[in-house]
């Protein structure tokens, strides 16, 4: 499927923003800014796989069944068809640089299972 994002394009979100830094064939990159006591759906996707990195912040993020907290320069995985989520408990922004991996990158590759936000 074709990428639909473009470098520099930023979204927005009852939980923050996030901006698009890099494009590729089978990747995205975006820096993601979670506002405080604000958090993603407890989502999955069913194409693609992420790996996120905090760079700002500590941001608790939950994979599978695993809910901790991270801190500068700490990673994590998110295989495809797991259930994952990013928070920010704090009084401070969070930020995390987002790599979207796999052959259909595309915002409809999102089923929500809780969002704070009614979108589910």
């Amino acid at each position: 499927m074709a990428i639909q994002y473009k470098i520099n394009e930023v979204g927005e979100r009852p939980w923050g923003i996030w901006k698009c830094i890099a494009v590729g064939e089978n990747f995205i990159a975006k820096l993601i800014t979670v506002n405080p006591h604000a958090s993603l759906s407890l989502q999955m996707h069913d194409f693609r796989n992420e790996h996120w990195t905090v760079v700002k912040g500590n941001p608790t993020i939950t994979v599978g069944n695993v809910e901790k907290e991270y801190h500068f320069g700490q990673s994590v995985d998110i295989p495809v068809k797991t259930k994952h989520r990013l928070e920010n408990l704090t009084d401070e922004i969070s930020e995390i640089l987002e790599i979207q991996m796999g052959d259909v990158l595309d915002e409809n590759d999102i089923t929500r299972l809780e969002d704070v936000y009614n979108r589910v």
